[in-house]
């Protein structure tokens, strides 16, 4: 269907993003009032090599953001409360919060504990009208949590999303069909939801530095630098985004990363710790009952550049040490044992839920997997 035509038929759709703010430290704060209008840190401890998993709006005003290392964090901010996670208590929250989304509508799909997007298209609450609906959720979330949520209304995904992060915290924007190229070609490109900082750097190194840009370069030319990506960078430049809003969002992959108490140069032990890692999630496949189809080990090397190595696997592995060859090989496509390592991590790709083949009988990546 061409472009034009699909943009015509998916302005027809009304999506809400809901993002709770800066949620974990909320939590804290509400939990412990004595927090309450302090700068608070969750994530890492300042003395070890953690990162900040997110920190409250009192201690973003001295730069202190997600994933920064806390040490810096600490150094930015000394009187920083910092404080480890308690997912037990945010996952609780969590549950609240995505029941009061089923009270507007069953297509609800759940992004992170904190994030979510509806598609109220066909919903009858407030009248029909998805803005009122978003300021009545974001109502009912602060009446039964405590806490504040931003909303973001629009005709798509991309730019539910986009209206969200535009007037945090505890916001609410709507973007009208006839805003939405408008908005988009005034964006910078490093704003765009999903381009991170590579492909920023790419973008800009094609001379595009906000959506305008994005919308001269054609279709053949973005696939030709990035892939079947480009064919989404071209649709939402344009303000097209058919993503449908999916309850039943599968996990795509399970992984496991560590950060190192001292930089790692030693590629053999560098090797054990991922093998090790390799063990402890592919132990959780087998128990979820899902298949692993590719993988991917992550290094973060001693100046906090990151690189990720994939392979789809040609096979389902039927034996241990398939995993051990895989992770050496692509461990040997990075530079880690020429340059330092802070952190490394392994993650599969996994798809549908394993099949028995007949009555009795286990897949073999199941046994493979059971094999000591």
């Amino acid at each position: 269907m061409p472009p034009d035509e699909s943009a015509q038929n998916s302005v027809t759709r009304k999506i809400i993003h809901i993002d709770m703010d800066a949620f974990y430290a909320a939590v804290e704060q509400r939990d412990f009032p004595e927090l309450r209008g302090k700068p608070v840190v969750v994530g890492g401890a300042p003395d070890s090599r953690g990162v900040v998993a997110t920190c409250s709006y009192e201690a973003r005003v001295f730069g202190i953001r997600s994933a920064m290392p806390a040490s810096h964090a600490y150094r930015l901010c000394p009187d920083a409360v910092f404080l480890r996670p308690r997912f037990e208590a945010y996952r609780a929250v969590s549950t609240e919060i995505h029941a009061i989304f089923h009270e507007f509508t069953d297509l609800v799909e759940a992004v992170s504990l904190d994030e979510a997007y509806l598609d109220v298209t066909d919903s009858q609450m407030q009248q029909g009208s998805a803005t009122l609906m978003a300021k009545e959720i974001k109502r009912r979330i602060r009446e039964a949590t405590q806490l504040t949520a931003s909303a973001g209304v629009s005709y798509n995904k991309f730019l539910a999303k986009l209206a969200s992060d535009r007037n945090k915290p505890d916001g609410l924007c709507l973007i009208l069909p006839e805003q939405g190229k408008e908005i988009i070609a005034e964006l910078p490109i490093g704003n765009f939801h999903g381009i991170g900082k590579a492909t920023e750097a790419k973008m800009k190194a094609l001379g595009v530095h906000c959506g305008s840009d994005l919308e001269r370069i054609s279709l053949e030319s973005l696939i030709q630098h990035f892939g079947k990506a480009g064919e989404h960078y071209y649709r939402i430049a344009r303000g097209i985004d058919e993503r449908l809003v999916n309850p039943n969002r599968p996990r795509k992959s399970w992984g496991a990363e560590t950060t190192f108490q001292i930089d790692l140069s030693d590629k053999d032990e560098m090797l054990e710790h991922l093998v090790r890692q390799a063990g402890g999630v592919l132990q959780k496949l087998t128990q979820k009952g899902f298949q692993a189809y590719g993988v991917t080990v992550k290094v973060k090397y001693d100046n906090f550049e990151q690189v990720t190595r994939m392979r789809t696997l040609g096979r389902l592995m039927g034996e241990p040490m398939d995993v051990s060859q895989h992770l050496a090989e692509l461990l040997d496509r990075t530079e880690a044992g020429e340059r330092k390592v802070r952190l490394l991590g392994v993650s599969f790709s996994v798809a549908e839920r394993l099949q028995s083949t007949k009555a009795g009988q286990l897949d073999l990546f199941v046994l493979a997997l059971r094999q000591p």
